[in-house]
């Protein structure tokens, strides 16, 4: 390996290294926060050609221009640019309006995250853009539901709430073949342990409010893309006016600096926790695709290099009753809808009301649990403590 090359290095070190000059920099490690909208031009001659590397607010600047080189690093050699949105959903608005036109088909997974089926359902309907929602093990299957006007294919690789793995390589062979667009959400395991573009994928988006952000304290959302889909997307987003406010550029840069290391650490403490909650009498099965018996668990061993600290259980059958005396007990457990950051959360949920290819009757109550940085023996004592109301409650 030649590490003085940045794609020969590892991804540790180019989420480290790359994206700095610090001669431009002034010697500092990092860039500034630049709070900005106008670019003046030194000359009028300037100005006609729109000569300058950052011409208006909305369009860049130094922040931003290190964090998509930071994150192109990190993608691979497959990616082509990187658009910054100011967060997960507007990521896959901005993508789906930048590929999609009236009269065009979409196939999405029944698995996707639900808020993307609203807009599916929403917005692109109004559009006249066609839906068909698909079960995330079809494999070659999808072959069977592609229409002539089919455009693209919308995979999330695990589900964020059900963890079906769809195998990414197969359905990426059939779309291809039919000259369709493949497009990952690949938030759960961010390109640093999943790179989707070099599996197929064209387009991979991420929700940088989760790990990227790393703190629970941004909205943030990105759309990296190969060359034949990069020029839609770069086009999508000039013609939306999308982008992000500075602060939050300059915080997901700095997360991506140490992303390496804190997505170890949920990686090794989710599956302790999954291995323990495996073995508790209350759970009946835990919804985790690095787990040696979960269906999806040789799909992610091989196109996954680790896991994130989300993953689901089912709880033997017991009244929604007890079940919010379980979370009501927990200290170290929040209740919010999101995951990614430093903390652990624990939210019901039910996909039964919205899946429609697919029939969600999973056989008991249903937790979605995001480990977090804290002791997996204060989390395992909080759980506990938390089973131990629940029984109390029945």
């Amino acid at each position: 390996m030649d590490s003085s090359h940045p794609q020969e290095q590892h991804a540790e070190t180019r989420l480290v290294t790359s994206g700095r000059d610090t001669k431009a920099q002034k010697g500092f490690v990092n860039p500034p926060v630049f709070h900005g909208s106008t670019v003046l031009y030194p000359t009028a001659e300037d100005l006609h050609a729109h000569r300058g590397e950052f011409t208006y607010g909305r369009h860049g600047s130094p922040t931003t221009k290190a964090f998509q080189e930071t994150l192109m690093a990190l993608e691979g050699p497959q990616c082509a640019g990187v658009g910054i949105v100011p967060s997960g959903l507007s990521a896959i608005s901005t993508t789906l309006l930048s590929v999609l036109k009236a009269g065009d088909h979409i196939l999405v997974v029944d698995n996707v995250y639900r808020p993307t089926r609203n807009f599916c359902n929403g917005m692109l309907t109004r559009y006249g853009v066609e839906t068909t929602y698909f079960d995330p093990l079809i494999g070659a299957g999808i072959d069977k539901l592609f229409k002539p006007n089919t455009r693209a294919v919308l995979v999330e690789a695990p589900g964020s709430q059900s963890f079906e793995m769809p195998d990414i390589r197969v359905i990426a062979d059939v779309a291809h073949g039919r000259g369709a667009l493949v497009i990952d959400d690949n938030t759960w395991a961010t390109p640093l342990y999943h790179r989707s573009l070099e599996q197929g994928v064209d387009i991979s988006m991420q929700a940088a409010t989760k790990y990227i952000g790393g703190h629970s304290d941004i909205m943030f959302g990105t759309i990296s893309a190969n060359a034949k889909a990069w020029p839609m997307i770069a086009e999508g987003i000039r013609l939306l006016g999308v982008c992000a406010g500075p602060d939050d550029v300059f915080l997901a840069l700095r997360g991506l600096r140490t992303l390496s290391v804190r997505l170890a650490q949920h990686h090794r403490s989710g599956l302790e926790m999954a291995r323990w909650l495996a073995a508790r009498p209350e759970v009946a099965r835990v919804l985790h695709p690095g787990l040696e018996t979960d269906p999806g668990h040789a799909i992610w061993k091989r196109d996954f290099s680790g896991a994130s600290g989300l993953f689901s259980i089912v709880l033997k059958p017991a009244p929604q009753k007890a079940v919010d005396t379980m979370l009501n007990t927990l200290k170290l457990f929040g209740m919010g809808f999101s995951w990614g950051g430093f903390e652990s959360l624990a939210i019901p949920f039910d996909c039964d009301a919205y899946r429609t290819a697919t029939k969600w009757a999973p056989g008991g109550p249903t937790l979605r649990l995001h480990i977090g940085l804290e002791s997996t023996d204060d989390l395992k004592a909080d759980l506990d403590r938390g089973f131990a109301a629940l029984k109390a409650a029945m």
